[in-house]
């Protein structure tokens, strides 16, 4: 794996890893993450209870968004970095409002926070690597137009 060439692509590489843990132990250990996230965790649960079943296809969701946002990092999509900002804050707004119309406990806040924290710094990194002079990459080995070391002869150089 390709480490992040950008500020921008830090910020999504971070994401990325977090979202897959976080996907990992919610398949691994599901009552860890229901603590964290501050609900509760009863010794049984009753019929038509399918809170497992849910937590298993959002952890399913965040490991394999994890995958995405490492991939994206990758391949320096930076398209898909400016998307991660307007939906983050999306998630954001709609985890905020659970949490204040009492559809999820108060830590849950914290998840809402990371979101819209996350997706402020990645708009932040974006405009700050905007604003940096491009750097051309050195010629690959099998280049023949002539660079050496990364360095490009000028135009009217004889070859």
């Amino acid at each position: 794996m390709r480490l992040p060439r950008s500020s921008a692509g830090w910020t999504i590489a971070v994401f990325g890893v977090l979202a897959l843990l976080m996907g990992a132990l919610g398949l691994l250990w599901p009552e860890a993450q229901l603590r964290m996230l501050g609900f509760e965790v009863p010794q049984s649960r009753a019929a038509g209870d399918y809170t497992g079943t849910f937590l298993t296809a959002s952890s399913m969701a965040s490991f394999n968004m994890g995958v995405y946002y490492l991939l994206a990092t990758a391949t320096e999509w930076r398209p898909f970095y400016r998307f991660t900002v307007l939906f983050r804050l999306v998630t954001f707004t709609v985890f905020t409002i659970a949490v204040l119309a009492d559809i999820a406990p108060g830590r849950f806040f914290t998840v809402a926070l990371w979101e819209g924290l996350g997706a402020v710094a990645t708009a932040v990194a974006l405009r700050r690597d905007a604003r940096r002079p491009a750097v051309t990459p050195p010629a690959a080995h099998g280049d023949r137009s002539g660079a050496v070391d990364g360095v490009v002869p000028p135009a009217d150089a004889n070859r």
